[in-house]
């Protein structure tokens, strides 16, 4: 089934990118219908126009509360007709308010192994750390920060003389690829909830628990295309 998708982001727009492209090659059955993002001249909005996609900013500062806020991102996003949200680079917390009008439908990417280093800081947490795999995690979104059920997540290496840039480029790439994985399966109602449990589950089950896919360790496994 066709998933009607918004965008919300706050930065340059690398997975909205990836997400687009995966629509493009025929690998994500999504209809984006609204890139929304909270910060005037982000790069975001000239991706979006360049992929033919509607886009609007919503200064975040221009309303008196962010519940206030919320209720009017969720308004303008059901106005768009879309079904499903991806958070991509969104750097704020959403709301009951703005969750509430999409069960179980709303989605983020976060740089970092959840529930490690959760938060706007994640890849750099990590890096001094010390910690030898880092990594990204697709989860849904609930109430607190970076803690809603993981979807799909991936792991690279950390070596003694990774910087943040040289650490960070790596950690993209595998967003770019498990982001529109994850959406493909909500777009084939592939995905539930485990009764009693956090967990997420995958229905049929990925060819794969876990596998390493060109040197990254990805679980589930991802499928073609991807």
């Amino acid at each position: 089934m066709t998933i009607k998708l918004a965008v919300l982001a706050s930065g340059s727009g690398t997975n909205f990118e990836a997400i687009a492209q995966a629509v493009q090659r025929g690998v994500l059955d999504a209809d984006i219908r609204l890139v929304l993002c909270n910060r005037p001249g982000a790069g975001v909005l000239e991706r979006a126009r360049s992929f033919g996609v509607p886009a609007i900013v919503m200064d975040h500062t221009e309303w008196s509360s962010r519940s206030a806020y919320d209720h009017a991102a969720a308004e303008a996003v059901l106005a768009s007709g879309a079904d499903t949200v991806a958070l991509a680079g969104y750097m704020r917390m959403l709301t009951p308010d703005f969750l509430r009008a999409f069960p179980h439908r709303v989605l983020n990417i976060h740089p970092a192994i959840l529930p490690s280093f959760p938060g706007v800081h994640g890849m750099p947490d990590a890096l001094a750390w010390g910690v030898k795999l880092s990594g990204c995690t697709v989860h849904f979104v609930d109430e607190a920060m970076d803690h809603g059920s993981v979807i799909i997540q991936a792991a690279v290496r950390v070596s003694a003389e990774d910087t943040e840039e040289t650490l960070a480029a790596r950690v993209h790439e595998q967003e770019h690829r498990i982001y529109p994985q994850a959406l493909q399966w909500l777009a084939e109602d592939r995905l539930f909830f485990v009764e009693n449990s956090r967990t997420v589950g995958l229905r049929p089950a990925s060819r794969a628990l876990a596998a390493v896919q060109g040197g990254v360790l990805i679980s589930p496994a991802l499928e073609a295309g991807f």
